[in-house]
């Protein structure tokens, strides 16, 4: 089975607002998300910021169940 690289969505209240991100970017993304809520005045807090781990759905070369050759 192939390996599925997840994917995360990160979410300011219930309004997405990063899309698929890598997880080396999540984590960049992340962080400073957390800084920048914590540091300005915005309408937002740190509580209103959560996110979502996604797996991709991986493309099938044949028709779904069809395992005859």
């Amino acid at each position: 089975m192939p390996h599925r690289e997840k994917m995360f969505h990160i979410y300011a209240k219930d309004r997405c607002i990063f899309h698929s991100l890598k997880e080396e970017e999540f984590q960049r993304t992340w962080n400073q998300l957390n800084s920048m809520v914590g540091l300005m005045k915005t309408d937002y807090v740190v509580e209103d910021l959560t996110y979502e781990e996604v797996f991709p759905l991986m493309e099938s070369n044949g028709p779904a169940g069809d395992s005859s050759f």
